[in-house]
């Protein structure tokens, strides 16, 4: 375990606890099947950086209230959610080193479970009595089922530009963290520009974690990452170490890599060949240069807030976005 991620583990022990009580508590389904099946999702091995996220934020703005973990598992709940959904339209096999919950309990229960997850995380949020808590909930459930959508629609299209790709995570990925930085800010009663940066920083810690997600398919192992690697490519997702990858590779191996892409197979050698293009073309380089841009400018979101501890440890979640090994 590296140092910084040891540091923040430290630092957010009792938050950790907290929440994952808190997740089994507020669940609350009537039926087995589902309590089961939202189980085996919510309690394999996530990072909780979602609900984590909103405790710091509600914190760094000085939240006294009682709440706030309570709140923090609706976010929580609805990653889990489109999981459930993503692992379904994705044909996955594993899901954290685990068989996806659609293998274990059949299609419609895994669409049904991740539906009553979105319902029960509104209900949470409904409880905190602001408006505007509520809004960007429904804002986010909005903007993730488009940004699916739209990856869905564009699969196995070697013309996606990195600006369709930013704009896909965007919607997927980073706005549900930077709602659960915003609304933190939002219970804690904060003023706007502590609400606006912390939304800011969420949403480049999104992006950034998302392009750290994407790198992680080229370079892990499926033992390592808990899923199969090349995952993506078999599904027909160019994510950004193909996009930069293809615009800029010679014509015989971006007709090859485009080859590959049409037929959604590849043996290991193929793949091998597939993460050389990627190293060789620059794929690797700009996709991590990139999520260090991000990095960077979440940090710089945060300069309205003073020094403190929650802020040393929002800057450390910053820095193991790319530090991270799964």
């Amino acid at each position: 375990m590296s140092n910084l991620k040891q540091r923040i583990l430290s630092a957010v022990e009792a938050d950790l606890g907290a929440v994952e009580a808190a997740l089994s508590e507020n669940l609350t389904p009537y039926l087995d099947q589902v309590s089961e099946a939202a189980r085996h999702i919510l309690f394999s091995g996530g990072k909780r950086l979602r609900p984590l996220l909103m405790i710091l934020s509600a914190r760094l703005c000085g939240y006294a209230g009682d709440y706030d973990i309570t709140f923090s598992t609706s976010f929580e709940y609805l990653h889990a959610a489109t999981l459930l959904h993503d692992d379904l339209v994705d044909d996955a096999d594993l899901r954290r080193g685990q068989p996806v919950a659609h293998s274990k309990w059949g299609n419609s229960t895994a669409v049904l479970v991740g539906d009553f997850l979105f319902a029960r995380a509104l209900s949470i949020a409904a409880e905190t009595d602001r408006p505007e808590i509520i809004r960007v909930m429904a804002a986010i459930t909005e903007d993730m089922s488009q940004g699916e959508i739209h990856q869905l629609m564009r699969k196995g299209a070697v013309d996606l530009t990195e600006s369709e790709y930013n704009e896909i995570i965007r919607r997927k990925t980073a706005i549900l963290i930077q709602g659960a930085c915003r609304s933190g800010a939002i219970l804690a009663g904060a003023g706007k520009d502590e609400e606006m940066g912390l939304a800011r920083y969420g949403f480049h810690i999104g992006i950034a974690f998302q392009m750290a997600d994407d790198l992680l398919d080229y370079i892990s192992d499926t033992h390592v990452l808990g899923k199969t690697v090349g995952a993506d490519l078999r599904e027909g997702k160019l994510t950004l170490p193909v996009i930069y990858a293809l615009a800029h590779a010679s014509e015989p191996d971006r007709v090859w890599m485009e080859g590959i892409i049409q037929k959604g197979a590849f043996t290991d050698d193929e793949f091998t060949r597939i993460t050389g293009i990627l190293e060789a073309y620059g794929g690797i380089t700009h996709t991590r240069q990139m999520a260090v841009q991000h990095i960077s400018t979440a940090k710089d979101a945060l300069s309205c807030f003073e020094p403190s501890k929650t802020k040393d440890i929002l800057f450390d979640m910053a820095d193991y976005a790319l530090e991270r090994k799964i």
